[in-house]
């Protein structure tokens, strides 16, 4: 800590990732990333990239990009905003947005950096609960509010609530912006996209990390009533100019263009996860339904954190949460199909598990 902190500054407790070891292979199963390469045509592009050009700044509203996004899920070019990353875009979001009389509304279980980033701005929020069943109650948002901002699927849980029960909401809601955060959507949830078409208080945000496996690029977008881009753009420019880079900008139209190759790795790893939910159940897990490229279980008799512990002396990392209601879970990503089946047989070979 310094002197020289502001006092805001002093108070923050920043979002923390899930590790990245630098010192010994793991398996990885504790960020959540694709287990798969990203489209062999993002390899091309990348090949053959002029490298003289990035002497230039790159093309600030990332035009190509856009462009392509608004193609693929048919709306126009100005219901898009791009960004570096989800996060940034979901930072601007909550200072474009979300500093209000009224407090935010946000599941008391959901992504942790929307707490960091009422912290960061200084964003009044009120923590709603999730049913015993960890599910989203939509009806229970029923209230004053300045905002509300939900995972769809919800992370760290992976359920998720449909498009009708959205819709109902922003029915409900008519004076407040309404956030719902796509990161997990492509693997088995059903996008909200379409009801931006119908209503003017919604933003959907997404990510290339995922389902596109750009994490590396950092490619984030929202999609929205042009109202709601044009005050992301504000904050945007008022932040950072050229948030994307030209490789990220070339590689985002390239993954977009191979819908094929997305939707491949996506039924993969859908296929892997409900194996490894089988599996763990057999193993005395008791396992969420997901609809993500995670799953998140608790063992019927052994501590989340002791599990975690086991298995990264064996290799294999997962993700663990100390809050209370989820912390004898684990968070587990969902890798190949080899890795799946190594962290079947390392939770086998547990003294105090045994197969159903």
């Amino acid at each position: 800590m310094s002197k020289y902190w502001s006092d805001a500054i002093q108070e923050l407790v920043p979002y923390v990732p899930g590790e990245q070891p630098k010192d010994q292979q793991f398996i990885k199963l504790n960020t959540n990333e694709s287990p798969y390469p990203p489209s062999p045509k993002v390899a091309q592009v990348l090949q053959s990239f002029d490298m003289d050009r990035l002497r230039l700044y790159p093309d600030p509203d990332a035009s190509r990009l856009k462009q392509a996004l608004a193609d693929y899920y048919g709306v126009d070019r100005s219901c898009v905003f791009v960004g570096n990353g989800s996060d940034e875009v979901l930072a601007h979001t909550f200072m474009a947005f979300f500093r209000q009389p009224q407090p935010l509304l946000m599941p008391e279980i959901s992504y942790s950096f929307y707490e960091v980033y009422c912290n960061l701005y200084a964003v009044d929020a009120r923590r709603i609960p999730l049913r015993e069943d960890f599910q989203i109650a939509l009806a229970d948002y029923d209230q004053p509010n300045g905002g509300i901002i939900f995972a769809n699927p919800n992370a760290p849980t992976g359920r998720t609530v449909s498009l009708d029960e959205i819709e109902q909401l922003l029915q409900r809601n008519t004076e407040s912006l309404v956030v719902v955060d796509e990161a997990y959507v492509d693997f088995g949830a059903e996008s909200a996209i379409e009801l931006t078409r119908r209503y003017d208080n919604v933003l959907v945000v997404q990510t290339f990390s995922k389902s596109r496996s750009l994490a590396g690029l950092r490619i984030g977008f929202a999609i929205g009533h042009p109202d709601l881009i044009e005050g992301l753009e504000r904050v945007k420019n008022s932040f950072n100019s050229y948030p994307l880079d030209m490789l990220a900008i070339s590689a985002g139209v390239a993954s977009i263009e191979d819908d094929s190759y997305f939707r491949e790795t996506c039924d993969r790893t859908i296929a892997t996860r409900e194996w490894t939910a089988g599996e763990l159940a057999a193993l005395g897990f008791r396992v969420l339904p997901s609809s993500t490229n995670f799953v998140f279980a608790s063992h019927r008799y052994i501590a989340g954190a002791e599990l975690m512990g086991y298995l990264r002396t064996r290799g294999v990392l997962v993700r663990h949460f100390s809050r209370p209601l989820i912390d004898n879970h684990l968070r587990i990503s969902i890798g190949t199909d080899d890795e799946m089946r190594q962290l079947i047989s390392t939770l086998e070979e547990h003294p105090e598990i045994t197969r159903l």
